[in-house]
């Protein structure tokens, strides 16, 4: 990706990888300590938030220039038995990744001033998760990788379980299960890999020694099958695909909405980069005997997460479920193990870490300044909160795939995607599925936006003295709308950074 008015710059060598690990830790460390003051621990999260995207901006444009990707690795354990280095890098996939995390934690810190109670705790939880997920998206081993894992999961069981609402404990304790259940089946997948690579040698974790060995020949066709599955269930739990979805709403509704944005903004997408980056770059042929099994899931969840959301009342739980549908769409992609399928459900993953974050925060300020989410005692929100109406309403619009926003370009290029697939096997009719559940989108999409926004007041919900956005909430929503519709409009600006990413997993599917 050419930017040329920033070509003339010379940018100063630094350590930008560890940096961007190093930073949110520091963050953290420094919002645990300062007095339990809201302003002060806000104001501290911010400007390392801060700090952070800008060095994620920082290494888009140092990378453009040199194929996207970029690798250090730092010496750690090295024996006879065990090469365990601290390897961490970047290309097109985990550089959209990285800046996506690094503009949503800004963006939440920002919008976040209404947790007064343990402030300094509550921003040190979100600096806390930003360092494990920015250390998943750039970890090149699989120790790392996993531990990175872990470290991203018990902020968000304590954010659940200290800041949500009347059934916290129950929320955190079950996403602490599932998540935690779904991460030992994943661990013993990755032992599996490293093992049968070391054919009897050192034990080396790195991804790129995995992939020499399976290039080798070292996996065999039912080692792959077998490891694909095991590693493939630990993320598609996390993603969260049906059956193993019913820990998203139960977290959702109950998170904080700082938690909400983030763990459906950046940590879902943990599961769909671990299915791309360990699963069809190490298991090709896996990822074959698989395909017609996740094609399946991925409709399951397209179908059933949009149909979900029409009996839904919470207006939180219902934007949940619709993320357990558009995560299917990234599955879908990924399924048809081709470069535009791949290359569009990371644009997805993308565009759907924009758009829901957007919807999190509208779902969070009318529960603040109307006491509840429940659509049915909702109405006439336009006439007292217009701002609010025009967030909420862009939101929608943005999910529900308007043209001229990036979730548009993501659906269209996935639906063509399937379409080819389904065109190179001679059976069309399953993209009737997919095309169903984008009707229903568009319905509970609309009929919530009808009853909440222009719908007339209820009785039950008193907006005589509700306010509108306020002006840190306005730069948080109007920061991403910007984005949704900058993307939308010129989505080469995303295809530029992953345009070698298909080619690369291409020559092992």
């Amino acid at each position: 990706m050419d930017i040329p008015f920033l070509s003339s710059l010379s940018i100063p060598s630094l350590p930008i990888l560890p940096l961007l690990l190093i930073l949110p830790i520091l963050g953290a460390i420094f919002c645990f300590v300062i007095k339990n003051d809201q302003r002060h621990a806000r104001h501290m999260a911010i400007l390392f938030s801060g700090a952070t995207m800008l060095l994620a901006l920082l290494l888009l444009y140092d990378i453009s220039s040199r194929g996207y990707v970029e690798s250090e690795s730092y010496a750690w354990i090295n024996t006879t038995f065990l090469h365990m280095n601290l390897d961490i890098g970047v290309d097109g996939m985990s550089m959209l990744m990285v800046l996506l995390t690094a503009i949503l934690v800004f963006l939440v810190s920002i919008f976040s001033d209404t947790e007064s109670e343990k402030s300094n705790t509550f921003f040190a939880l979100i600096m806390a998760m930003e360092a494990g997920l920015l250390g998943v998206y750039l970890a090149q081993d699989y120790f790392l990788f996993f531990i990175f894992w872990e470290v991203a999961l018990i902020p968000m069981f304590f954010l659940i379980s200290g800041w949500g609402g009347p059934r916290r404990h129950y929320a955190a304790m079950k996403f602490l299960i599932y998540t935690h259940v779904a991460s030992m089946i994943m661990l013993i997948g990755i032992f599996m890999l490293v093992i049968t690579a070391a054919d009897g040698g050192t034990l080396n974790f790195s991804f790129e020694a995995v992939k020499s060995a399976s290039a080798a020949g070292l996996f065999t066709t039912t080692f792959q099958t077998v490891v694909f599955g095991l590693l493939f269930f630990g993320f598609a739990v996390k993603m969260p695909l049906v059956p193993f979805h019913t820990w998203l709403p139960d977290a959702h509704v109950e998170a904080p909405t700082a938690g909400s944005v983030l763990l459906a903004g950046v940590m879902l997408k943990m599961g769909s980069y671990g299915i791309i980056r360990i699963c069809l770059e190490a298991l090709p042929e896996g990822a074959v005997a698989w395909q017609v099994v996740m094609i399946v899931l991925a409709l399951v969840a397209i179908l059933y997460g949009a149909y979900a959301c029409i009996a839904q009342k919470d207006l939180k739980k219902m934007v949940a479920f619709s993320s357990i549908s558009h995560m299917g769409f990234v599955l879908l992609g990924i399924a048809t193990l081709s470069g535009i399928g791949i290359q569009f459900a990371i644009f997805q993953m993308f565009a759907h870490g924009l758009i829901t974050a957007v919807l999190f925060m509208v779902c969070g300020i009318v529960g603040h300044n109307t006491g509840t989410r429940d659509i049915p005692l909702l109405g006439g929100l336009a006439g007292k909160m217009p701002v609010f109406a025009g967030f909420m309403m862009f939101g929608f619009l943005a999910s529900l795939g308007l043209p001229g926003l990036v979730g548009f370009v993501a659906e269209f290029g996935l639906i063509m995607a399937f379409f080819e697939y389904l065109m190179s096997i001679d059976m069309l009719w399953p993209i009737g599925f997919a095309l169903a559940a984008l009707m229903l989108t568009a319905g509970y999409y609309t009929w919530a936006m009808q009853r909440t926004i222009f719908g007339k007041e209820t009785v039950k919900v008193d907006l005589s003295n509700v306010h509108d956005v306020s002006r840190r909430e306005g730069v948080a929503l109007g920061v991403l709308c910007a984005l949704i519709a900058w993307f939308g409009i010129m989505p080469w600006l995303i295809m530029d950074v992953l345009v070698d990413m298909p080619l690369v997993l291409l020559g092992v599917v």
